[in-house]
């Protein structure tokens, strides 16, 4: 039997999340709701985007976030997962070989979908 180049690969969407403090008048303002989650294209992304403050970048995804645990422990770790090429797939590239991941990255500059997960900390108003 040969040698295996790596442990465990993973395969999955290339997400990264954005972590960021809204007030109610914001979510209302863009039709979301607490605790919802919506798919939304990338347009309304930039949108919401733009508007928001400051933010925290943080990539993720449960198959990179898996293989990011693996890494860790000391395990030899892949991920294959396509990024779009603009400045949050470099980001993820990024992370994910700091954490000790191998992963080449899967560049489709026409059509790829931008996985963006928008996280909101909505700011508790003492009454």
């Amino acid at each position: 039997m040969t040698a295996s180049r790596y442990d465990v690969l993973g395969i999955g969407n290339a997400i990264v999340d954005v972590i960021a403090r809204a007030e109610d008048d914001f979510l209302i303002a863009h039709g979301m709701h607490k605790g919802g989650m919506a798919l939304i294209d990338e347009a309304r992304a930039a949108a919401i985007y733009a508007a928001m403050g400051p933010a925290v970048e943080s990539s993720g995804g449960s198959a990179a976030n898996t293989i990011v645990g693996v890494a860790s422990f000391g395990g030899r770790a892949a991920f294959i997962g396509k990024v779009k090429d603009d400045e949050l797939g470099r980001t993820f590239a990024h992370d994910i070989r700091a954490a000790g991941v191998a992963f080449e990255r899967l560049v489709n500059r026409f059509d790829a979908l931008k996985l963006l997960r928008v996280n909101l900390l909505v700011v508790a108003r003492k009454r």
